[in-house]
């Protein structure tokens, strides 16, 4: 367009014929500038300020030449400067749009990501709540119903553990889901776990037929509370094998060690193991536990022990964050 209009511009100097429509090539100009980079605008604007001189050269009064120079070259350079700010906005507009964008599909990957974290979280915390409460509520029915003529106050006590049991937990899934309110009674019968509710689990543990010993070295008042629930978890998961895999009556030991910088975890049982398929599935349990400890830059091992038993070990740095813990 800007040649085609030149063009005709040419022609019609060289006829000798000024016409006010001679104005469309500043729009021309302006056009190309808005179009083009640096070195079109440039040259468009060599080529309309040459044709300023000859127009001047030809239709400027005797002795006004400069006059009408400046006042055309004025109008030159104001429609290549417009074309370039046009340009240069529309450029910026791009690029803010294009970051918009980006930015946008990030926090998309990110709330993405999230949602993948959170299932995540609630996945490890259901299976730790289920199989440990299941496994001691069907614990304490079998001691029920084997005592429940024997002994009917020992059925009796077995029986309201089971319900304890269940309402536990049914609050830790509620909390654990997010839906349980801070001004609920069951809130405060049931406290986030932690280490102080080490003790209460042995002797849950204890009521459904495993002895469970506990010992605590240090103080964990300063420990975070998630540093505490996944000390809670891993002694909880590793508890409930136990009584899933050992005979009854087979004693377990727990210890843990608090320190201003780490807590190390241990618990072992003297209980034989029965020997699994090659091909049988692992489960959750040991991978989630290793996931608990590696948000804390532990690393969890869990193996038979030397003398017979089974043990599980690991060592939490209360310094590494262990933001994905809970």
């Amino acid at each position: 367009m800007f040649t085609t209009v030149v063009a005709a511009a040419f022609v019609q100097w060289l006829a000798d014929v000024q016409l006010p429509a001679d104005a469309v090539l500043l729009v021309a100009l302006y056009t190309a500038a808005a179009h083009t980079g640096r070195r079109g605008t440039l040259l468009a604007a060599a080529v309309v300020e040459g044709g300023a001189v000859l127009a001047c050269l030809r239709w400027a009064p005797d002795g006004t030449f400069l006059t009408p120079f400046v006042a055309l070259s004025a109008t030159v350079v104001a429609a290549a400067v417009l074309g370039v700010n046009m340009r240069t906005t529309r450029a910026y507009l791009a690029a803010v749009q294009e970051r918009a964008e980006r930015l946008a599909l990030h926090q998309e990957q990110q709330a993405r990501l999230a949602v993948a974290e959170e299932r995540a979280r609630i996945t490890r915390e259901m299976h730790d709540i289920v199989t440990h409460n299941l496994s001691v509520m069907v614990a304490l029915t079998d001691a029920a119903v084997y005592a429940q003529h024997r002994s009917p106050d020992r059925a009796t006590a077995a029986m309201l553990q089971i319900s304890e049991t269940g309402r536990q937990a049914l609050t830790d899934m509620r909390r654990s889901l997010g839906i349980l309110r801070a001004d609920e009674p069951d809130a405060e019968r049931h406290p986030l776990p932690g280490i102080a509710q080490l003790e209460a689990l042995a002797d849950q543990m204890t009521a459904a037929g495993l002895p469970t010993g506990l010992e605590v070295r240090g103080g964990h008042a300063h420990l975070p509370v998630t540093a505490q629930l996944t000390v809670y978890r891993l002694v909880q998961e590793a508890l409930t094998n136990t009584l899933k895999h050992t005979p009854a009556g087979t004693p377990a030991t727990v210890l843990v060690e608090c320190s201003a910088g780490s807590v190390g975890v241990e618990v072992t049982d003297s209980g034989p193991r029965p020997a699994l398929p090659a091909a049988a599935p692992s489960g959750h349990g040991i991978p989630g536990m290793r996931e608990r400890a590696a948000a804390y830059g532990g690393t969890l091992r869990a193996g038979p022990l030397p003398g017979g038993g089974w043990g599980v070990r690991t060592r939490l740095l209360l310094n590494s964050g262990g933001t994905g813990a809970v």
